[in-house]
């Protein structure tokens, strides 16, 4: 994950006051409960990018040799293959 567990809390929390002071949301819980759900969503939704580079990693050690040997840019490969996943599985990264 590319961001801090702390940057994740603060962005949830400033999400959740924003939200409600603009109206868009009535809270009938504290908003520290509300705060809390949103950084455990944002939190889940960055670990599914997360798990999918895993697995274009997996996947692209099948042709490390050819990757080795030049004939395969890595970069544009793993970025291939991802946005490739990423469409079937109808992810929006």
């Amino acid at each position: 994950m590319r961001l801090s567990k702390e940057r994740i809390r603060h962005m949830a929390e400033a999400l959740a006051v924003r939200l409600e002071t603009e109206g868009d949301v009535t809270l009938n819980a504290p908003r520290k409960s509300f705060a809390q759900a949103l950084e455990t969503v944002i939190t889940d939704e960055l670990s599914i990018e997360d798990r999918l580079n895993t697995e274009v990693r997996q996947m692209l050690k099948a042709h490390e040799q050819e990757i080795e040997r030049g004939r395969v840019d890595y970069q544009k490969m793993f970025m291939m293959l991802k946005q490739k996943l990423a469409r079937e599985r109808g992810l929006i990264l």
